[in-house]
């Protein structure tokens, strides 16, 4: 019996409602030696309070020592461990639209670009391109027919960013990204990256002819870039393994999708306190798990804003007032992987966690919501795979195993 079907078994019914908040890229270390990290320096009265109520600790989202991107963070801390669960980035955006994604389809995110005279790549994000016009060019890609038995629908996602989804027999995903992750160059050939995936590469690259074809009238959003090219397979919902009615309240196309792929219900909120907070409201009637994600703190951190992201954990921090308003019975705040200002990107740093509600053992350290003093918490360190059945515990949730 593996992990998931142990916590499986051992789910049990209960009446506690449980508030999930992930701030993004919460986690960073300090600008100056001996400083305070973002979140030390932040006024956070409300996450302080929590922390005075519950037991702290700190997260490692993959493996000590390796960075880890949005989507397999946000699995390990819904319980999938990252390193077997791995969901592509062109699924987790399809389903983050809504796209009624079947099993077998192959999906890979766009990124409309601009590509010189000479097919160089001089702008990776097409300059940024507004909805207003990256949503017509989706639309115009649409129509792109390839050979053979194969369908092939192209959604928009936000500004320069889409999706596209081939649907047939026999396809894979085991494709490269074409995305040369540098400008002053040709885009990369979708290579497969096993011998199955061979027609399906074929595939991609007769679409990027096409697209090119279609988009050479524009003068930024004129090429293609494909990234996270992936096989849709369906993942164990968190309804079938432990009972759960859980929802998530997002305003970015990827973690919508992300909360799809485990089998929550998604409510669309703006990312602010009024939008999140209503989202929240409308969440908690009717279900008993609610994810909520606040995202432009990772946004500050990847700017190298020290200050801004100061900010905006603040504002993270009066969300977090508004979404109790609710009454849940066990509250999680923590972030999906640390982004530092210092470094622009995201890190391998473990993450500041708290766990509010329910049979909660005392913190050895302070009683502030910072990496120093969660280092000295009650839940020490230990992967974020682990957290949710944690939060489940403390909610009454997982029974005893054995005699």
């Amino acid at each position: 019996m593996n992990r998931l079907e142990t916590y499986s078994q051992l789910a049990i019914p209960a009446d506690s409602r449980i508030l999930y908040y992930v701030i993004d890229g919460l986690g960073g270390v300090p600008r100056i030696p001996g400083g305070p990290t973002e979140l030390e320096a932040a006024k956070t009265r409300t996450l302080d309070r929590l922390v005075g109520e519950g037991s702290t600790g700190l997260i490692t989202p993959i493996l000590p020592g390796v960075a880890p991107g949005s989507g397999p963070a946000h699995l390990a801390l819904f319980g999938y461990d990252p390193m077997e669960t791995l969901v592509g980035r062109g699924v987790l955006a399809a389903l983050g639209i809504g796209f009624d994604l079947r099993p077998g389809d192959v999906a890979a995110r766009i990124n409309f670009c601009t590509v010189d005279t000479t097919g160089n790549v001089v702008d990776r994000r097409a300059g940024r391109i507004d909805t207003s016009v990256g949503a017509p060019l989706a639309e115009r890609l649409d129509a792109i027919e390839l050979d053979g038995d194969v369908e092939c629908f192209v959604r928009h996602v936000k500004q320069y960013r889409a999706c596209v989804v081939l649907r047939g027999p026999g396809l894979d995903g085991r494709i490269a990204d074409t995305d040369p992750q540098a400008t002053g160059v040709p885009a990369k050939a979708p290579e497969a990256r096993h011998s199955d995936a061979q027609a399906t590469a074929a595939l991609a690259a007769q679409f990027i002819a096409k697209a090119g074809e279609h988009l050479a009238d524009q003068a930024q959003a004129n090429g293609v870039l494909l990234r996270g090219f992936d096989t849709y397979k369906p993942l164990p919902s968190m309804v079938d393994l432990y009972g759960l009615r859980p929802a998530a309240v997002a305003a970015y196309p990827m973690y919508k999708g992300v909360a799809r792929a485990v089998g929550m219900d998604v409510f669309a909120a703006e990312d602010g306190i009024d939008g999140l907070a209503k989202a929240t409201r409308d969440a908690a009637v009717d279900h008993d798990f609610v994810y909520v994600h606040y995202k432009t703190t990772d946004s500050r951190g990847e700017d190298g804003d020290f200050n801004a992201k100061v900010k905006e954990i603040e504002t993270a921090d009066r969300v977090a007032e508004r979404l109790l308003e609710n009454d849940f019975d066990v509250v999680m705040v923590t972030g999906d992987h640390s982004t530092p200002a210092a470094m622009a990107r995201h890190s391998w740093h473990p993450v500041p966690v708290l766990i509010s509600g329910g049979p909660c053992r005392a913190n050895a350290g302070g009683d502030s919501f910072g990496e120093t003093d969660c280092l000295q918490g009650a839940l020490g360190t230990f992967p974020s795979m682990d957290l949710l059945p944690l939060v489940l515990a403390q909610a009454g949730r997982i029974g005893k195993f054995g005699a």
